[in-house]
């Protein structure tokens, strides 16, 4: 029989193939911990004026179509929280005090307990997992009794779903061949386009053809940008 944490790094291993198949594991793992309601979000990156951000949640559809109306995201002093900290957030009332109207509302809809915790990589992209329930206040006791736990399933979570994720972003902007792979990792490096035809034997042409069909590819407006976006899917390593 497997181990909790060896069933969670199966999840982990890039096996499941959509969102839906990771947050239905990550969810059966927090009502074995004893939350009712899991949330993920996962921040992309790119782009840097409005960065992609991915939301999946098992909320009463009352409360998913409330907080998304009165633009709760923006608001919302976890999220705040999670983006400048890694550290551990447990709900209480002092954290919600700049934020009474969404604190209220949350406790309507039966949210009334919470623990969340962001997880941050070097890529650039970061996500938070959110365990909550209706009742039972998470007392230090249990709290130090599952904490080890609930640490795991962030990182795990955080590792199978940004996995997935930037392997759709990745397909869906095409994928770059080898050669213009190169060009790019030169260009990151701060060559020129003369000095990269240099290094690789090829006319500057070659080289300009090379960094238009990558902007083309990586939808993006220019050379400085393409190589931003393959670095930061990490498509440059």
């Amino acid at each position: 029989m497997k181990s909790w944490q060896e069933d969670l790094l199966d999840l982990a291993s890039g096996k499941a193939t959509c969102e839906r198949e990771i947050f239905r594991r990550v969810e059966e793992a927090a009502l074995a911990l004893g939350f009712e309601h899991v949330a993920y979000g996962f921040q992309s990156p790119t782009p840097f004026s409005r960065p992609k951000i991915t939301l999946l949640n098992s909320y009463p559809l009352s409360w998913q179509e409330r907080y998304a109306q009165a633009g709760y995201l923006q608001v919302d002093p976890t999220v705040a929280r999670g983006r400048r900290s890694q550290e551990p957030i447990v709900w209480t009332d002092q954290v919600f005090a700049n934020a009474q109207s969404l604190w209220d509302e949350a406790r309507e809809h039966g949210l009334r307990v919470g623990w969340a915790q962001s997880s941050l990589d070097v890529l650039g992209s970061g996500g938070m997992l959110t365990l909550s329930r209706s009742c039972e206040f998470l007392n230090p006791q249990e709290l130090e009794a599952k904490q080890q736990k609930m640490r795991w399933l962030v990182q795990v979570a955080h590792l199978a779903f940004s996995r997935l994720l930037r392997c759709n972003q990745t397909n869906g902007s095409h994928r770059l061949s080898a050669r213009e792979l190169e060009v790019l990792k030169w260009s990151a490096d701060g060559k020129s386009a003369q000095d990269i035809a240099d290094i690789l034997n090829v006319s500057k042409n070659t080289v300009d053809f090379h960094i238009k069909n990558s902007v083309a590819k990586m939808q993006v407006a220019n050379k400085t940008a393409a190589v931003v976006r393959a670095a930061l899917l990490g498509l440059l390593y």
